[in-house]
């Protein structure tokens, strides 16, 4: 069995902010950032999901499923910037 070096792990659970432990304003740019990138991930899914029922899929071959999901992801992209598009077309 050979030895692991215990100082090079880092585990999940030691990413977690402990009471009193103070997150530097490096840390907190990186998770501002994540935030950012999360929440217009989650909000185009959403769309899907809520609005257009997308929430169980039927198997009916990788294929069709994938080009299903990218249409369905395309169409919410369009759809959460429906009034942006709106704004350019009328003078």
């Amino acid at each position: 069995m050979a030895c692991v070096d215990s100082a090079r792990l880092t585990f999940t659970n030691q990413r977690i902010r402990r009471a009193g432990g103070d997150v530097d304003e490096v840390q907190r740019r990186k998770n501002r950032n994540k935030s950012k990138i999360r929440a217009r991930v989650e909000h185009v899914f959403a769309v899907v999901k809520r609005l257009w029922g997308f929430t169980k899929v039927r198997y009916r071959g990788l294929a069709k499923n994938a080009n299903r999901a990218f249409v369905a992801l395309a169409l919410a992209n369009v759809y959460l910037s429906r009034r942006q598009l709106m704004a350019s077309i009328r003078p």
